[in-house]
C-alpha cells in the first residue's frame, strides 16, 4: 500500500531547473509521481505552476522526498503550522532545528503564513507569539533560553531564486568564475618563491588561513606543507576548523563535495550542524 502527499511549485520552474530537478528527485529516491496541474507561463515575465501528486512506498520514504522537494522549492499543497521547541539554554538549539537558507522563507503560525525577518543563512527561525506573531532568524549564540525555535521541515515556505544560472546549490555565491579567494597560478608560484627564499635564510613562515584552502580542496596539499617543514605558524579563526570539521564528517565544504564538486542532498546543513 502507498502513501501520497501532494506539493506545488510556482514560479519560473521551468527555465531554472526547478521541475525537472524536482521529477529527478522523487525518481531516484523511490517515488512516483503524477501531475495533477500544470499551467506553463505564457510571457517571461508571467510564472509557471505545478501540481504534484508524490507516491511512495512507505511514510518515512515519502517524508524523504518531501523534505528534498521542499529544499528545492516545492511546497506541501495542505502545509501544516511549523514545530516550535524552546531553547533548553542560552546559544544553544533543539535537536532538529531549521536551518536556514538565504532566500526568502515564511513559516506557518497559527494557520497563517509569517514572514521571516533579518534572513540570512545558517540561522534558527525564532518565533514570537505574544501578539501579532513575528519571526526573525537569530544566530545561534544569540539565542536565549525559551526561545521558540522552529524545527523540522513543516510549514515552512522557502522561495528560492527563479532564475538561477548552472547547478550552484544553496552556496552559489562561493561557485563564481573568478574570485580573489581562488588565487590563480602565477599567484601560487610567487608564494612558492617567498616560502623558499624564507627558508634559505633561516626565516619562520606564518600561514594565514581561511575557510577557502578548505572549500578549494587544498586542505591536504596544505598539511604535506606543514608536515615537511614548510610553514611554522598558523593563524586562523573558528571559520578554518568548521570547514576543516565538516570535511572530514560529511566530505564536504559548504555543502559541495570537495571531489566531485557535487552538492548532495542535505549538504546545505553540514556546515552549521
Amino acid at each position: 500500500m502507498t502513501v501520497a502527499r501532494t506539493v506545488e511549485l510556482e514560479g519560473h520552474i521551468i527555465d531554472s531547473g526547478m521541475m525537472e530537478t524536482c521529477f529527478g528527485i522523487i525518481m531516484d529516491m523511490g517515488g512516483s509521481f503524477e501531475v495533477e496541474e500544470f499551467a506553463i507561463g505564457r510571457h517571461k515575465t508571467e510564472t509557471s505552476y505545478a501540481r504534484l501528486q508524490v507516491e511512495a512506498d512507505d511514510e518515512a520514504t515519502l517524508q524523504s522526498i518531501v523534505h528534498e522537494l521542499h529544499q528545492n522549492g516545492a511546497n506541501p499543497a495542505d502545509p501544516m503550522d511549523a514545530t516550535l521547541e524552546p531553547a533548553p539554554a542560552d546559544s544553544v538549539v533543539p535537536p532538529g532545528f531549521y536551518s536556514t537558507t538565504n532566500h526568502p522563507t515564511d513559516v506557518r503560525y497559527d494557520g497563517e503564513w509569517v514572514p521571516v525577518g533579518d534572513i540570512e543563512m545558517d540561522c534558527a527561525v525564532v518565533v514570537e507569539t505574544d501578539g501579532e506573531p513575528t519571526a526573525r532568524t537569530e544566530v545561534l549564540s544569540a539565542v536565549e533560553a525559551g526561545d521558540l525555535i522552529v524545527t523540522g521541515d513543516a510549514g515552512i515556505r522557502v522561495k528560492p531564486p527563479d532564475r538561477p544560472r548552472g547547478q550552484e546549490g544553496a552556496f552559489g555565491f562561493m561557485q563564481g568564475g573568478i574570485s580573489s579567494e581562488r588565487p590563480s597560478e602565477s599567484t601560487i608560484s610567487k608564494i612558492a618563491e617567498a616560502i623558499a627564499e624564507t627558508n634559505r635564510e633561516d626565516g619562520e613562515v606564518l600561514a594565514v588561513c581561511g575557510p577557502a584552502l578548505i572549500h578549494s580542496g587544498a586542505r591536504e596539499a596544505f598539511a604535506r606543507l606543514v608536515r615537511e617543514g614548510y610553514v611554522d605558524m598558523l593563524s586562523i579563526g573558528n571559520g578554518f576548523a568548521v570547514h576543516d570539521l565538516e570535511r572530514d564528517l560529511y566530505g564536504t565544504s559548504l555543502g559541495m563535495d570537495t571531489e566531485s564538486l557535487d552538492h548532495p542532498r542535505k549538504g546545505h546543513k553540514h556546515h552549521i550542524y
